[in-house]
């Protein structure tokens, strides 16, 4: 019974984007109200899904055409077929004499010792893919297959860039909206909070089971970032397989036993994590939007966007989103939020960039505090660098503060930029986002927490277009802040000057009550 009532298997990603979307318009589409930013909003969000199902389909074909080339050199170096050749026991099994079913003694004939039958031999297996090189890569680049494959992830990333590129539209607009009506979502808080813990269990179990074959083929290269994290193994929780529908992924070595234990570490820290980004959306709404029903709905809309269950492990997805949303949890204390940007901006380096708008923020109070929290983190970071080994402390320092060189060749890069596009565009592009976050230092002038988070949403959302290996698919890093713009309330008041005591305030009142007594 245990066989079919326990047995569970991972959805195919384009069955949970059509159950996914179903789910979102009947749970969070204000039918009363057509025409509200609310359902524009939900359809964004929807949109966003075809996209990155094109490009990670596309991925999964050319990783299936390189795993078949790099076997069949192999093999063809060796002389042996990719396909084993079939036993002579078992090629002939009409010839053995036939055995009654009846009886266990084998089958003898008079005067003649019993028939032993001996087990086939064991077909020598083809030896395993081996990387290919640059001239093998190139002709394989020039099949038809391949290209087709290029092609439709050339087309789920301008789905992407297109569809976050209103995204980015739409947060650059939001300060604008002063009047946000309460529209709560179409289910009470216990039945959000069912629905987001049942999904939460289901994610995690996917994380936990996650094979080694899948989390060492899957993922683009990280690029610049903390050496610590990008030593971590990539954990996607999608099914990967030959057929499109998603079978079970094909037999690959083991694991060593150090990287068994940093994919335990990786398991661990993307848990804890995604724990972390959905505890930080339930305060955030609970505290300072004064609705946890609002919470709860934007906690259960995380956990079922399709992006969240495609990428539930992958660290360095989800481990700046959940520091840079507990340091909007934390935003009235100004020390503690510098430690979480700073330590989001050391492990990720493209959260440096929030840094201008963070200190606009807290300028006329409290930015002395957040800016020295800021730059003890970074110092912490830089310290443990001495332990990541491999390259030179200076490489390592450099690469966690984005020290690089951005004109780079298509080889050097990946996700679009590999895919066809020049990457000498990605420098107007790097000067258009530095230019963006500078501006928001100084616009809009009054802000508030609100256009703290769909600020700093735009940023993340921008830092996609220019990203050099996979932008576009890191959508955590602006996800949560995101939906938390499109459920915010009318946060006006929530103003640095009035949520954020100054230092010198306990110090003049004990000496008045000191004088007058």
């Amino acid at each position: 019974m245990s066989e079919f009532l326990l047995y569970y298997r991972r959805p195919d990603p384009t069955t949970w984007v059509y159950m996914s979307s179903f789910l979102t318009i009947g749970l969070f589409f204000v039918f009363r109200r057509f025409w509200s930013i609310r359902n524009l909003d939900i359809v964004l969000l929807i949109l966003l899904a075809p996209g990155l199902l094109m490009v990670n389909e596309g991925y999964r074909r050319q990783t299936r055409l390189a795993r078949l080339a790099s076997a069949e050199i192999s093999a063809a170096a060796n002389a042996i077929p990719i396909e084993a050749e079939v036993a002579p026991e078992e090629a002939a099994p009409a010839e053995l004499p036939p055995t009654d079913e009846t009886s266990s003694e084998p089958a003898t004939s008079p005067g003649s010792q019993p028939v032993t039958t001996e087990a086939p031999a064991k077909p020598e297996s083809p030896p395993a893919p081996r990387e290919l090189t640059a001239e093998e890569l190139t002709k394989l680049q020039e099949s038809d297959a391949y290209r087709r494959a290029a092609g439709l992830q050339r087309t789920g990333f301008i789905t992407l860039f297109g569809i976050q590129f209103l995204v980015l539209l739409r947060m650059l607009l939001d300060p604008l909206m002063v009047r946000r009506p309460l529209l709560d979502p179409n289910l009470t808080t216990g039945g959000l909070n069912f629905l987001g813990i049942s999904l939460f269990i289901f994610m995690m179990a996917n994380v936990v089971a996650s094979t080694p074959e899948i989390q060492q083929e899957q993922g683009p290269k990280l690029g610049p970032g903390y050496a610590l994290i990008n030593m971590l193994p990539a954990i996607p929780t999608r099914p990967i397989s030959e057929a499109i529908a998603g079978a079970e992924p094909p037999t690959m070595a083991e694991l060593t036993a150090a990287e068994q234990r940093r994919t335990m570490i990786a398991k661990i820290i993307a848990i804890l994590a995604q724990s972390a980004v959905l505890i930080g959306i339930l305060l955030i709404g609970n505290r300072h939007f004064g609705n946890l029903r609002a919470g709860a709905g934007c906690a259960t809309l995380y956990l079922l966007m399709p992006y969240t269950a495609q990428m539930t492990g992958r660290v360095d997805h989800v481990v700046p989103a959940a520091l840079i949303l507990w340091a909007v949890l934390m935003y009235r204390k100004p020390l503690i939020a510098g430690l979480f940007i700073g330590a989001a901006a050391g492990l990720l380096y493209y959260p440096l960039f929030l840094l201008p708008l963070w200190c606009s923020f807290y300028w006329q109070r409290g930015v002395g505090r957040f800016a020295g929290a800021v730059l003890v983190a970074l110092t912490v970071l830089m310290a443990l660098l001495a332990f990541a080994g491999g390259e030179p402390f200076l490489t390592h320092v450099q690469r966690m503060f984005g020290v690089l060189n951005p004109n780079k060749g298509p080889n050097e890069l990946t996700g679009i930029w590999e895919l066809g596009w020049n990457p000498i565009w990605r420098l107007p592009v790097i000067v258009g986002y530095v230019i963006l976050s500078f501006f928001f230092a100084v616009w809009p002038g009054q802000k508030n927490l609100g256009i703290l988070i769909s600020c700093s949403a735009a940023l993340m959302v921008a830092a996609q277009f220019w990203h050099g290996y996979g932008g576009g698919l890191y959508m955590s890093w602006f996800l949560p802040l995101l939906l938390l713009t499109i459920f915010r309330p009318n946060l006006q008041d929530r103003v640095a000057t009035k949520v954020i005591d100054g230092r010198s305030r306990p110090t003049r009142r004990s000496s008045t009550a000191l004088d007058a007594a």
